[in-house]
């Protein structure tokens, strides 16, 4: 009589590889890195956070970036009001993505806290043009999301530049996009998500 037993065990097999490809991917929360460098505001950049942490819970869908809170002579010489703050989505649509991370919760958790840390009601808010602006605290969040090679002082004021350089530096560690905002945007599937950290939603360069 044959021996039945390597058939029932290459069926079993093929049930749990059935059953692992029907499983639910793992859920996780990605960051991707925007620039904008032309149009009726000065040069900007900033990041979105959009998934589900792996650990579960509410999914997040948030936008930020850093910017001096008034356009005025004064940020050419010194230390000024800054804040954190949430770019419209028209803002969003006429800017670039150029790359994307995906986080682990333990780097999402530093990224949260980096917001929270520059946020006019939680941190330091201060706005320097030279040391502390949008590229410094979107190159932050790049070294908080895992990446290495992130020091690139002549490139701390050319937002596009800086990124584009994070890319070349360390290809194989980013996903890259180098789409605009409006066409990324019309690939995102909608979720119901919630802003991690509340900030203002503006303009970057503008008072509304």
């Amino acid at each position: 009589m044959p021996d039945r037993r390597p058939r029932r065990w290459l069926a079993r097999l093929t049930l749990l590889l059935v059953a692992f490809a029907a499983w639910p991917a793992q859920a996780a929360v990605t960051i991707t890195f925007w620039s904008r460098d032309f149009g009726n505001s000065f040069p900007h950049a900033f990041f979105m956070l959009r998934g589900t942490p792996d650990a579960g819970g509410v999914p997040v869908d948030a936008a930020y970036g850093f910017t001096a809170r008034s356009l005025t002579p004064a940020i050419l010489f010194g230390n000024v009001a800054g804040r954190v703050e949430r770019p419209k989505p028209g803002y969003m649509a006429g800017s670039h993505v150029r790359f994307s991370r995906t986080l682990t919760d333990a780097q999402y958790g530093a990224i949260v806290a980096l917001i929270r840390a520059w946020d006019e009601r939680t941190g330091d808010a201060t706005y320097n043009l030279n040391k502390r602006n949008c590229v410094t605290f979107v190159r932050e969040a790049a070294r908080r999301s895992g990446l290495t090679l992130v020091e690139f002082p002549k490139l701390m004021k050319k937002p596009s530049g800086y990124l584009r350089a994070v890319i070349a530096a360390q290809p194989q560690a980013v996903t890259v996009i180098e789409q605009t905002g409006r066409e990324y945007l019309a690939t995102l599937p909608p979720i119901d998500g919630v802003v991690p950290v509340e900030a203002p939603v503006s303009t970057p360069g503008k008072r509304d």
